[in-house]
């Protein structure tokens, strides 16, 4: 499926947004995007407002775009602005805002009104459903089976299959391009003692990707726990603390975490989510960079100060008439081994990392807020794997401009989003830089600096020796410049 031309006025993203022009089949495209999140989604805005125009495509297995379906509870928001959408922090003219989102919607009224500097995460899923519908070169159904290098025609030749609405195959198909993009995203981490279980049929042990879902589910459960202490797991555990009847609650959440902490949001603080530390963070030491990544857990994976607040409001609430809710919290705590109790029940044996004392505790159901891993890309480049420069721990090189270090024979590129955490710091997955990322890429890809960035981010100078934003490489490993076609 591919985006379409808006029929309605209200659905425009705006007039003076340029007519795309049809891609010849038998001409290679500039840029070819795997996968189809809101970083690719980024990246496929921004490319199709670059001067000229660029010949893309993005290929995404799913029917359709969905965005953490699982996790869209009521009220859930966004733990960064709206400014953070697709576009805005490299091109805030761009048609594809979320302001011009709301406009389509006629709802800019009612947003001005409501005040609302972080959004609901329900309300961020349509806006990149909006977009997806919109912009051109995006095709949905689509799963990339292998990319490799023809150096004969020096061009990347990307094979797919085209899936029908069950997800059977239909199509075998092949399309040529000079660069190539992995935005395949990330996928639900489950912690080695619980697989089993969690893929066992009929045992109720599920990611809290899944959580919606399987709500009702674990709603009739007689006790409930919830395992991990990001936003995730705290938004889980207020959500099924307030469903459940005072007194009767029956809830154990545990982490390995030292404590139930805040996620670090002071204004300096979220200066590690600039391009300044991102290239700061990318010029270190592999091993300095690989010390200093567990360390910053507080940035990324603690839990917002308001959810927090709300789960002891709710807490302190069910005490006002004497005695204690059943909700048992406790961090500094592993799950060494989980087993099946009966037919449906689980046993999960517990250590006390601190305390070095073990226990048992028996549930009717577990919800896993155990994070996310990057999907291995593996699978994907195995005709690149020749080709492709590693580090000492074997993952990809990758430069600052997001590239792979491949062959110096390979003169197209390939780019990652998302991938990067080993070399650019605890901002890969933050949605505040996914234009930022996105225009990098497409300045370092066309070397016409189509999207001039800010040289400085951050009030805070990270090393002795500052490092701003890079300038754009000469593009002699190009073959013909991008954007021109005869």
């Amino acid at each position: 499926m591919t985006g379409t031309t808006p029929q309605h006025p209200t659905d425009r993203p705006h007039d003076r947004q340029p007519t795309p022009r049809p891609h010849d089949p038998d001409r290679p495209h500039d840029l070819v995007g795997i996968g189809i999140g809101p970083f690719n989604l980024s990246l496929a805005a921004l490319a199709h407002g670059v001067p000229g125009g660029l010949a893309t495509a993005f290929y995404e297995q799913r029917p359709a775009f969905h965005w953490h379906p699982g996790l869209l509870l009521d009220g859930a928001t966004l733990q960064v602005p709206f400014l953070a959408d697709l576009v805005t922090l490299a091109d805030p003219t761009s048609p594809w805002t979320f302001l011009n989102y709301l406009k389509t919607r006629e709802r800019l009224f009612p947003f001005y009104f409501a005040e609302k500097f972080h959004i609901q995460r329900a309300e961020y899923d349509a806006y990149c459903r909006w977009a997806s519908e919109h912009i051109p070169g995006l095709h949905f159904g689509h799963q990339v089976d292998s990319i490799r290098w023809n150096p004969e025609r020096h061009l990347f030749e990307v094979d797919y299959t085209q899936l029908g609405p069950d997800g059977e195959a239909e199509a075998l198909g092949r399309t040529r391009t000079r660069n190539v993009v992995l935005g395949i995203g990330t996928e639900p981490y489950v912690p080695e003692p619980l697989r089993p279980l969690a893929q066992a049929p009929g045992v109720p042990v599920i990611h809290s990707a899944d959580y919606l879902t399987h709500r009702e589910t674990l709603l009739a459960a007689g006790h409930i726990t919830v395992i991990g202490s990001g936003q995730s797991g705290a938004e889980v555990f207020l959500d099924l603390l307030r469903a459940r009847p005072a007194g009767a609650e029956g809830i154990h959440w545990l982490t390995r975490t030292e404590a139930f902490a805040p996620m670090e949001y002071s204004k300096l603080g979220l200066e590690h989510f600039t391009p300044d530390y991102t290239h700061y963070f990318h010029h270190l030491p592999e091993a300095a960079r690989d010390d200093l990544l567990p360390r910053q857990w507080q940035l990324h994976k603690g839990i917002d100060t308001d959810t927090i607040t709300a789960i002891h409001d709710e807490l302190y609430r069910r005490t006002l008439h004497g005695g204690w809710p059943d909700a048992v919290l406790t961090p500094g705590v592993r799950v060494r081994t989980a087993g099946r109790v009966a037919a449906t029940r689980v046993e999960l044996h517990l250590e006390h990392l601190r305390q070095a004392t073990r226990t048992r505790l028996t549930t009717d159901a577990v919800v896993l807020a155990t994070g996310y891993r990057e999907r291995p890309a593996d699978h994907l480049l195995t005709g690149l794997a020749p080709l492709l420069r590693r580090d000492s721990a074997g993952r990809p090189r990758i430069d600052q401009h997001y590239r792979l270090a491949l062959d110096p024979s390979v003169t197209g590129s390939v780019h990652v989003q998302n991938a990067e955490r080993h070399t650019h710091g605890v901002g890969a997955p933050d949605l505040g830089l996914a234009a930022w990322r996105s225009a990098t890429i497409l300045n370092a890809l066309t070397g016409k600096n189509p999207y001039p960035l800010p040289h400085r981010t951050a009030f805070t100078t990270f090393g002795l020796h500052e490092r701003r934003t890079p300038d754009i490489p000469a593009q002699s490993r190009k073959p013909t410049p991008l954007g021109h076609h005869t």
